[in-house]
């Protein structure tokens, strides 16, 4: 009685303002998106996207069928919530960013799932059962949500190290998940069409959604986390538009749609990136092999080592140098090293570029926040396909912690596992230094040959060292 009394105020027509609101709050994400698509509108788009979230977020709170206890906790959550993000962005490395990510996909399919939950138990101890469209999207909600929040727990855990980083594999791994989905499906069915199921089937079907979660990152490797998360991405914006149904909140709807069409998106232009299927990615445990093939292959070969004294020489009188970053650039956290290294040869007249690859480092657009954290300018910035025609008449490339993006194998041997896959072509430049820890292989496990090719020099170390030694040696020449 009361939430009907509340539908209208001093003559207006309450719900007609929220949804109002709601639609503003929605132009303002497509504006953020929108504006998300450069590196030099990226940082405003996402301010955008937040306060179109925000006011949504208000105007909920204002709807009057919330009891004031709700009430107070939902203001809590934002309070808690935004501390804890102000926090983790003032403290949080750079190289620590993807397993942030992978974090933030699973608190969001999480908290849909539990959304969806709450709203299932809440109609089933209501009794006269749920409607059929209301338990589909709850059973829906339920299943992406938990999945998300699982895989992507693996994933952060792979990510930081805590397990192997290597796809992890065993016997009839495929067809236990198989079992397993059929299982979810037919609890899925069960819950669906039986007006008062037991309490247990749901719990079950809980347990076997967070098992698959498990069982679909685990045998997923290093060398497509770019894929999984953007993936997982996907999967946490449809687990929100699926409790938005449940809930018929339009805004969630609108909010979760947006963020699972996005990551869908992404997905398939990494996937694109690396000429591989998803299937093949979630399946294919790639890398699993590769390393052991590897290890015995070409390491016998003998590469060039360079001094940092040669390498300045090289960069410093060259017309053109373009600059590849890495994870490796990540991890020895070299990004304002490779800045003013790059400043330095500017200023004696240098063309300086720097080359990202769709799937460098361990997400989707890792190497440009690096840099952007550097102030490293947007327009210095160039796609692999904006790059790659410019290599042949490119006088000195500085590859900093690359490996797979730069394999000529993706290109010139057809037994390789990663052959199709588009790389930035620096073999093809006057000369190549590559900074390296060592001569270990990159994430997907394979040697690599620009290592030992004639035009290429190698210089070992933390890249962060390296760097300041070339800058030092630059500075003399």
């Amino acid at each position: 009685e009361g939430t009907k009394q509340g539908t209208m105020m001093n003559g207006i027509d309450f719900p007609l303002v929220i949804d109002s609101f709601y639609l503003v709050a929605a132009v303002l994400l497509f504006l953020g998106l929108k504006r998300l698509s450069s590196p030099a509108t990226a940082r405003n788009g996402n301010a955008i996207a937040a306060l179109g979230i925000l006011l949504a977020v208000v105007v909920t709170l204002l709807d009057r069928s919330i009891e004031r206890e709700g009430f107070y906790v939902i203001v809590a959550g934002i309070v808690v919530g935004a501390g804890v993000g102000a926090v983790l962005a003032r403290s949080i490395q750079m190289t620590a960013m993807p397993q942030l990510v992978a974090v933030f996909n699973g608190f969001g399919g999480a908290g849909s799932a539990v959304v969806a939950s709450a709203e299932y138990l809440r109609l089933a101890d209501g009794g006269g059962g749920i409607p059929i469209d209301v338990s589909v999207t709850i059973m829906l909600g339920t299943l992406v949500g938990l999945v998300t929040f699982s895989g992507s727990i693996v994933a952060f855990t792979k990510l930081q190290e805590l397990i192997d980083g290597k796809p992890i594999t065993f016997p009839l791994q495929k067809t236990i998940s198989a079992v397993i989905f059929a299982g979810i499906a037919a609890l899925i069915v069960y819950l669906i069409a039986v007006d008062d199921p037991a309490a247990t089937a749901y719990y079950g079907l809980v347990f076997l959604c967070l098992l698959l979660g498990v069982l679909m990152v685990i045998p997923i490797g290093g060398a497509d986390m770019p894929v999984v998360i953007s993936l997982l991405n996907s999967y946490s914006g449809i687990a929100a538009a699926m409790a938005g149904f449940a809930l018929g909140n339009t805004m969630l709807i609108i909010a979760g749609s947006l963020v699972g069409a996005a990551g869908l998106i992404l997905t398939q232009i990494m996937t694109k990136a690396m000429n591989r299927s998803l299937v093949n990615v979630l399946f294919g445990a790639f890398g699993a092999q590769a390393s052991s093939a590897a290890a015995g292959g070409e390491q016998d070969k003998a590469v060039r080592e360079a001094t940092p004294d040669d390498a300045a020489v090289a960069m410093a009188y060259s017309g053109t140098v373009v600059l590849v970053p890495g994870y490796g650039l990540a991890v020895a956290r070299a990004q304002h090293q490779l800045k003013e290294l790059s400043e330095l040869l500017e200023e004696r007249g240098v063309d300086v570029r720097y080359a990202i690859h769709p799937v460098a480092g361990r997400m989707p657009g890792h190497m440009n926040v690096l840099l952007a954290e550097a102030d490293v300018p947007y327009d210095k910035l160039f796609d692999l396909d904006d790059i790659n025609d410019r290599f042949p008449n490119t006088d000195f490339v500085l590859v900093v912690g690359a490996n797979d993006v730069v394999n000529p194998a993706a290109r010139d041997e057809q037994g390789s596992p990663i052959y199709g896959m588009p790389i930035l072509e620096v073999d093809k430049s006057g000369q190549v230094l590559v900074l390296k820890r060592s001569m270990n292989p990159g994430f997907a496990g394979l040697d690599n040959e620009l290592f030992y090719k004639d035009n290429t020099m190698m210089l070992f170390g933390d890249a962060q060292e390296s760097l300041t030694r070339l800058i030092g040696a630059v500075k003399d020449v």
